[in-house]
């Protein structure tokens, strides 16, 4: 009797530790993937390799250069505006500072916004834009660039359209998504910058990407 009842527990807490692996959010990993071959312990195994941000070098708003190296160990969400946006950007950015304001004191969460047109988006233009947003420190890199390899970042590596338009109020066109990258430099997630609810979800998405790596390093 005593032996059932044991089986039974186990059976029990087996059912139970499935229900939480099953009930765990877990974030899909967006670009290309292809299957690579390794030897591990003498065995070949094939393992699965996604497409990763690549290298990439800045300045920000305060005039300081910023690579991929300095996101080592981080969580970013990613965005692409211009400062003289008249559409979407103003509202973007007003959802980004919930972002700002609940991960700034996190020491593993970052943002970057990648200006689509640097030659009018100065480092003294964005300083004084983020100095406006009420945007401190180094969490919030407001970032200038090449103009070509901005373009090329955002559509293949990020996922986001850009353009420049001549025909549109303000000269550009671009999607207006927030893209999640986690530790590993891989895409987790893209959401509405203009939609407060996909901004909530962005949040949450944030928390369990920080939950993951909590457990895994």
């Amino acid at each position: 009797m005593r032996n059932l009842i044991g089986l039974i527990f186990v059976m029990l807490l087996c059912n139970a530790c499935k229900f939480n692996s099953a009930d765990k959010k877990t974030l899909p990993i967006y670009g290309e993937r292809h299957a690579v071959s390794k030897i591990v312990n003498g065995q070949t195994v094939v393992d699965t390799e996604y497409q990763t941000i690549p290298a990439f070098k800045y300045i920000n708003q305060y005039g300081d250069s910023v690579s991929d190296k300095n996101l080592a160990g981080k969580i970013y969400v990613a965005d692409f505006f211009f400062t003289s946006c008249p559409s979407i950007c103003p509202v973007m950015q007003r959802n980004m500072l919930t972002v700002y304001n609940t991960f700034k004191n996190a020491g593993d969460v970052k943002i970057l916004s990648y200006t689509i047109d640097p030659k009018y988006d100065s480092v003294k233009v964005l300083k004084k834009y983020a100095d406006k947003l009420g945007v401190s420190g180094n969490m919030w890199w407001l970032l200038q660039g090449k103009k070509e390899a901005t373009y090329e970042l955002a559509s293949n590596s990020y996922l986001v359209s850009v353009r420049a338009d001549k025909t549109v109020p303000g000269g550009y066109v671009h999607q207006g998504y927030f893209v999640l990258v986690d530790k590993q430099k891989r895409v987790r997630g893209a959401y509405d910058g203009t939609n407060p609810q996909q901004v909530a979800t962005l949040i949450e998405d944030i928390k369990t990407l920080k939950a993951d790596s909590a457990v895994n390093n």
